[in-house]
């Protein structure tokens, strides 16, 4: 086999591949043989007809593509050894000759691994704005618990209040229409904490049992159903029952009650202890991302554009995925934020995420950081725990969707490179 390598833009190679006549007729023959297998040739038992009846009932044309679907894969990867290429995508034939008796001739582009230049790396010193805990963190957290074990009372002598939970009926119309699924009877709905329409929950507060009323408000514009998006809405009401939130009293026996607490003072230091490694966890977080980012700043890589399409494709697929587990649709995210806008953003996106990943493989190739199995281990454990799945059926149920290990194995390595970088730089709170 014969190859002239030539460099094209793009990070591309184009390969000219010169395949001997007698290997290509060897290439035809054990196609021939392969597909005879599976045509019903009379006269003949499957896989001993003679190459000539073969031809006459499959046709040359589809033997030499199975021939040559055959041989692609080796060819290609003696291509790539001899040359040391590192390749980022499937390599594709442009052109070929195929006569039988004559030299194969295969034209293909093979799509490389963009060139980093790493700048400084180590030994840098980056600034990272220290983050504060809110002064309100503790009394929230304690507050919390408390409301975790509030307890409800019915009340009867007075008008709703803010903090109250009420039980109601509504009607909603838009636009002179009914609003569809708009309605409900007995319908709980704590008025402190309310995911309805912005202005709804607080138009029922100061209202009294068993009156009609009507509220008025603004669907978002950014509201799944278009049809409601922006629409003025009206809302019969009528309250059936008001319950009000008995908060436990803040005592030894509560804390025995929320957890392995013996007094009020071993809960409030547990709070406080959780605070506190919440805090380290954020800071030490955002470091990472500080040094992290100014590797990836420092650092210089040419990327070609198709990479960046087939993340950006990858993103889009995760992007539909993610809708579909929210209840929303494709063409809903689209008439919410237009077509453009999403596909430049998950772009946009894409363009880091390539780069990032380069850098890091870089990185790990100068400093010789590697995945191990237990490190591999490590993550498939970690995974199994997050499904409440054992390891062995994990790994079964991965086996049909190969391409699981090659993320795992690429946020093991992720995870090393970024130790790697904190150890080897300093950062500087401010």
């Amino acid at each position: 086999m014969e190859t002239k390598i030539e460099k094209l833009p793009e990070n591309v190679v184009k390969v000219d591949i010169d395949i001997p006549a007698k290997e290509a007729v060897d290439f035809y023959n054990n196609a021939a043989k392969k597909l005879s297998q599976y045509v019903n040739i009379p006269g003949f038992r499957k896989g001993k007809a003679p190459r000539n009846i073969v031809e006459q009932n499959i046709g040359e044309e589809r033997i030499k593509h199975e021939a040559l679907e055959t041989a692609l894969p080796r060819i290609f990867s003696q291509v790539i050894k001899e040359n040391d290429f590192d390749v980022v995508a499937q390599p594709y034939v442009e052109s070929y000759t195929y006569n039988i008796g004559e030299d194969l001739k295969i034209t293909a582009r093979m799509e490389l691994r963009p060139e980093v230049t790493l700048g400084e790396y180590k030994n840098m010193t980056v600034e990272v704005e220290e983050y504060k805990t809110p002064e309100d963190a503790f009394q929230k957290s304690l507050d919390g618990l408390l409301e975790q074990s509030a307890t409800t009372v019915v009340v009867t002598d007075r008008k709703t209040l803010a903090n109250d939970i009420v039980v109601f009926d509504f009607e909603g119309f838009s636009n002179g229409e009914k609003i569809e699924h708009g309605d409900a009877k007995n319908y709980t709905l704590d008025l402190a904490h309310s995911s309805f329409i912005p202005g709804f929950a607080e138009q029922l507060v100061d209202r009294p049992l068993g009156e009609d009323f009507e509220i008025n408000v603004t669907f978002p514009e950014t509201y799944h159903e278009k049809k409601l998006a922006g629409q003025p809405a009206v809302f019969k009401c009528k309250i059936n029952e008001i319950k009000t939130k008995v908060l436990p009293e803040l005592n030894d026996e509560f804390a025995q009650k929320v957890g392995p607490f013996k007094t009020v003072d071993d809960l409030k230091a547990d709070i406080q202890s959780y605070l506190d490694r919440q805090k380290a966890d954020i800071d030490r977080t955002n470091s990472e991302k500080a040094i992290f980012e100014q590797v990836v700043n420092n650092a210089k890589v040419d990327i070609q554009q198709s990479m960046i399409d087939r993340e950006a494709d990858q993103l889009l697929e995760e992007y539909r995925q993610k809708l579909q587990m929210q209840g929303f649709t494709w063409d809903q995210a689209v008439e919410a934020q237009g077509y453009d806008n999403i596909m430049n953003s998950l772009k946009e996106d894409a363009a880091v995420r390539v780069k990032n990943s380069l850098v890091i493989d870089k990185i790990a190739k100068e400093e010789n950081i590697t995945v191990s199995q237990a490190d591999f281990g490590s993550k498939l454990a970690e995974l199994s725990r997050m499904y409440q799945i054992d390891t062995p059926t994990m790994i079964k149920q991965l086996s049909h969707t190969p391409g699981v290990f090659n993320a795992l194995s690429q946020q093991a390595l992720n995870e090393k490179v970024t130790q790697f970088l904190s150890e080897n730089n300093t950062v500087k709170m401010k």
